[in-house]
């Protein structure tokens, strides 16, 4: 009887969850409804796959409008229906421009055409349309001609909201959709407060006089057929790469065997082992065609250069190594199969393959044109508590201020007026909701039946189509993705490479996956063990430079556990600090549980690794690897919310229990297990970070200057840009602004000195910088700034830029002198481009007055322009330091409380365990080492950060596992000297 019904996937619209609308049905006696949300079927496979717990018939649809004006409804007859409305759907969605027509435009037999009842509006109806009359419109149907065709006539009972509360909240999105005060709202934007869900019987009552329409209705709805298997036995994905899956076998196994000799010189009988026992199980499971598809799409990576790294669960399979999908030898590390892989396991391995941000798009070209049915996974992007406060309050009217305070909890509940409690109580309410659909980080789908077959498709910018559903459902139905990831770092080892050969030409090309050379490298443990990885991928934030320090990790098996055992489950479990004290300390091993040390003997019986929770879970805890591989799930941070955990936890004490474990060592240990939901790291991705690790720090090693240049140039990693230009400098780098002659629009190197490139000047355009270049290659460097007027057209706005950030020094005037004669020369209305001709007129030159400019004009210049000065910026303090206390010093100095100056460089802010606020800084001393500092509750509300510049810091000196740290009792921003270019001092040119 419903035919037109909303989830709150109606974006903006409907304020129902999908599973509360099964629940309300039920609760209501319906036993088959249509959802049919406003051009979107986000919510058809979730309904679907639900409907069963609430005994209901979904029936699959989608309520075609522009904007909110209704045009019709298409409801689907059966799965071929439900696709070939996805692909009529997608058209509209992949153009925005098209307008949805009043009437489909094109035939849809296995489809039920419904449109709305409009007064005036006469349609010849075809076999499957039908006119839908809604309860309002019934008193004009008796003196409608429509009276008299009453086997075309529908029941359209709409339901969008549950009740009065889901009616008012529809009204806020709706005002929040038309960016508009909701007093101001037109009502023709809203939904009737009417459009909820009556009784069965109820709704049958209103219709009582025309039991036709009643019939009409159930008939459309008894036609309508659609299945989906959810079941692990029906393949969704592409289920075979060569079209026969005994040949795919013979491919994988070929493949396998193929690569053994490039992976080990002398495989021994183990390695043979290994590889059978895993082509028997991934055979079984269903997983060849996965594995082929990823030995595919790297095939074409390395036959384009493109650099990559596979990593996930799947690195601890060896096919996945000998296929080079991974550079993780999972012999080497003992990674546990089980982990990778078991019979329990229903969904294929995680491959996250990560490419440099410069190559993905091209990766992803590849693998839309290679393969048939592809589209890449949505993810919702949800209401959030803050952002909807401000947006609501916008909504209410409420001033900047009162928004302000609000979003900051700055507020009594009790104590606020009526509109802002409203404001607070609808945005605790929406808190969730999809608000707009946005594009998964990597995720892509290769399925076997067109992409069409489970949803319609948008079309983001950047021009790949997109499903409707995120990654949780698409799991849930059995479609597993691919992850094709972007990341900076493989882009700053690559083009550290290319820097490196060009830069030195006689020197053999570097083989950056050696990577047994690099771990037995003595430069390379020297700088892990200093925690000296500044630009190094993975290893170069406080927390980890600290961690290493506290570790003195100098080999790869430590730092595989280091990148995992910074992850927050292990570090808030307390379970990072017993991992450090058992490291350096071997006496403290004792202390582990004898099962846990047993089972885990390299981390001393602390779980550090997504495997470890498996091992302790089933050895321990006596959980089958079925049990287990319910924790995986649970570990995983996509399912964080759902209760994998508990649905194992009971059986978990209670085989604990009757195997005589002491209760309390049980709950401890089975606390350290829920740490891990969500943060956990599996082995073998610790592993791939690891390797990545090791060829960032390999480069840095040798090649210090040429990798900073990269770094600087992919957009630095876990820092801003002004302190890699930092390091560069402290390994002996000179660095230089942009310079017209010298600088490309990225950064570039010659012998030791670093020029910035173009693109680091703020506002300098893309089309300028273009122009700069094409013409210097052509006719070569500028003499001078009149013949660099003269051949490339350009406006005032844009040469003032290259002016003020000194990028004409070459011709030795004085920059202020040099604006004037822009500003004389350059018109500044049209820009020409360069005219040839036979003979070349001479400029006239003006007679400019002296000028002179400073070098601490030139360090603000420099901050407006690239954001950061040049200069050292403890120069530009308004009162000279006479602080002599550095960073080097501060080891003497343990338990003294001290006063040292730091230029700030990043914080992070966390809370204690009741909820306090709290900060960790990181500064550079005026020798550009690190300070490393906390800030406990009570004076990091006194004594806030306010932003970049040199800060006194007066706290006493903690020293911890050899890691240094001032514990902040004040702190305060000095002052810096009154910008110069606006200041009538007179400042000595320098």
């Amino acid at each position: 009887m419903y035919l037109n019904c909303h989830t709150y996937y109606s974006l903006r619209y409907g304020t129902i969850k999908p599973e509360q609308l099964l629940a309300i049905a039920s609760e209501n006696g319906v036993q088959t409804l249509a959802l049919t949300d406003i051009n979107s079927t986000s919510a058809c496979l979730d309904v679907m796959r639900l409907s069963k717990k609430y005994k209901i018939k979904p029936v699959l649809g989608v309520d075609f409008r522009n904007g909110v004006q209704q045009q019709f409804i298409l409801i689907a007859k059966s799965n071929l229906g439900f696709q070939h409305m996805n692909v009529y759907l997608s058209q509209f969605l992949h153009n925005q421009d098209l307008d949805i027509p009043e009437r489909p435009d094109t035939i849809l037999d296995d489809c039920f055409v419904i449109y709305p009842y409009k007064k005036g509006k006469r349609f010849n109806l075809k076999s499957n349309e039908f006119l839908g009359i809604a309860p309002e419109d019934l008193n004009h149907l008796k003196f409608s001609k429509w009276n008299q065709f009453r086997e075309k006539l529908v029941v359209l009972k709409t339901v969008s909201f549950q009740n009065k509360k889901g009616f008012n909240t529809h009204r806020l999105l709706r005002a929040i959709d038309n960016n508009t005060l909701l007093s101001k709202l037109p009502k023709s934007e809203e939904g009737q407060p009417q459009h909820t869900m009556l009784p069965y019987d109820s709704l049958c009552n209103i219709y009582d006089d025309y039991p036709e329409l009643i019939d009409n209705t159930n008939t459309l709805l008894k036609h309508c057929s659609i299945h989906f298997d959810f079941s692990s036995k029906a393949p969704k994905n592409q289920h075979s790469y060569t079209n026969n899956a005994e040949l795919d076998f013979k491919l994988l196994k070929k493949l396998s065997y193929d690569g053994l000799y490039y992976r080990y010189k002398k495989p021994g009988e183990r390695i043979f082992k290994r590889i059978e026992k895993e082509l028997t199980i991934i055979k079984e499971k269903g997983f060849v065609s996965y594995f082929l598809i990823n030995w595919k799409i790297l095939k074409y990576a390395r036959s384009k250069g493109y650099f990559y790294v596979g990593r996930g669960s799947g690195a601890n399979s060896i096919i996945a190594y000998l296929l080079r999908i991974t550079d993780v030898d999972p012999v080497e590390l003992d990674l546990y199969f089980e982990r990778f892989i078991n019979l329990f396991r229903t969904n294929p391995p995680d491959f996250d393959i990560d490419f440099s941000w410069r190559d993905r798009e091209d990766i992803t070209q590849f693998i839309f044109k290679r393969f048939k049915h592809t589209a890449l996974l949505a993810v919702y992007n949800t209401f959030k508590f803050r952002a909807s406060v401000r947006e609501l309050g916008k909504v209410f009217g409420l001033p900047k201020a009162e928004i302000d305070g609000l979003t900051g909890g700055k507020y009594q509940i009790a104590k606020l007026d009526r509109l802002s409690q409203l404001v607070i109580k609808y945005s605790i309410y929406i808190e969730g909701f999809p608000n707009y659909l946005g594009i998964h980080a990597g995720g892509i789908l290769i399925s076997e039946k067109p992409i069409h077959y489970y949803t319609a498709t948008f079309m983001p910018p950047k021009g790949f189509a997109t499903t409707q559903f995120d990654m949780v459902v698409a799991e849930d139905i059995g479609l597993y993705k691919f992850d094709i990831l972007s990341q900076r770092g493989l882009g700053k080892i690559k083009e550290a490479t290319e820097i490196i050969a060009y830069n030195h030409p006689k020197q053999p090309p570097i083989d950056i996956h050696d990577i047994k050379r690099f771990k037995q490298d003595q430069r390379i443990k020297y700088l892990l063990r200093n925690a000296k990885a500044i630009g190094c991928f993975y290893v170069e934030s406080p927390a980890m430079r600290m961690l290493l320090k506290k570790l003195q990790v100098d080999n790869y098996l430590g730092l595989v556990a280091a990148s995992s055992v910074i992850r927050p489950g292990v570090s808030k479990s307390g379970m990072m600090r017993q991992y450090i004290l058992r490291y350096r300390y071997p006496e403290k091993r004792k202390e582990a549980h004898p099962i846990l040390r047993e089972i885990m003997p390299e981390t001393y019986g602390v779980m550090v690794y997504q495997e470890d929770v498996i091992k302790v879970a089933h050895h321990f805890g006596g959980l089958t690897l079925g049990e287990a591989d319910m924790l995986r799930r649970g570990m995983s941070g996509k399912f964080r919310s759902r209760d994998e955990f508990l649905k194992v936890k009971q059986q978990f004490f209670n085989n604990c229990l009757n195997d005589g474990k002491p209760e309390d060592i049980t709950a401890e240990i089975w606390r350290q297990i829920e740490s891990f939901a969500g943060y956990a790291f599996a082995k073998g991705h610790s592993a791939s970070y690891a390797v990545e690790s090791y060829q960032s720090l390999f480069l840095k090693a040798y090649y210090p200057l040429e990798y900073m240049v990269a770094t600087i140039n992919n957009f630095g990693g876990f820092y801003s840009t002004e302190f890699y230009v930092h390091e560069a400098r402290m390994h002996g780098g000179s660095i230089e602004a942009p310079c017209i002659n010298n600088s490309q629009n990225q950064a570039v190197i010659k012998d030791n000195v670093i020029y910035l490139g173009f693109m680091f000047l703020q506002s300098l355009e893309s089309k300028t910088i273009s122009r700069i270049l094409k013409v210097r290659e052509t006719g070569g460097g500028f003499k001078s700034l009149d013949d660099f007027i003269e051949r490339v057209p350009i406006s005032i706005e844009q040469i003032t830029i290259l002016i003020k950030i000194n990028a004409f020094r070459f011709t030795d005037a004085n920059k202020r002198e040099l604006l004037w004669e822009a500003h004389l020369k350059i018109n500044k209305t049209s820009i020409q481009e360069e005219v040839v001709t036979l003979f070349k007129t001479e400029r006239i030159n003006y007679s400019t007055p002296e000028l002179p400019s400073t070098t601490l004009e030139n360090a603000f210049d420099e901050i407006e322009l690239l954001g950061f000065p040049l200069c050292n910026p403890f120069d530009l303090l308004e009162k000279p330091s006479t602080n002599s206390l550095r960073a080097k010093d501060l080891e003497q100095l343990e338990g003294k409380t001290v006063s040292i100056e730091g230029y700030l460089v990043t914080t992070k802010q966390t809370k204690t365990s009741n909820r306090k606020l709290m900060h960790f800084g990181t500064f550079l001393d005026r020798d550009g080492d690190f300070i490393d500092t906390v800030h406990f509750p009570p004076v990091a509300a006194k004594y806030p950060f306010r932003g970049k510049g040199v800060y006194e810091i007066i706290g006493k000196v903690m020293i911890e596992f050899d890691c240094v740290t001032v514990e902040v009792s004040k702190l305060e921003r000095l002052a810096i000297i009154e910008d110069p270019r606006y200041s009538d001092k007179k400042l000595k040119a320098s």
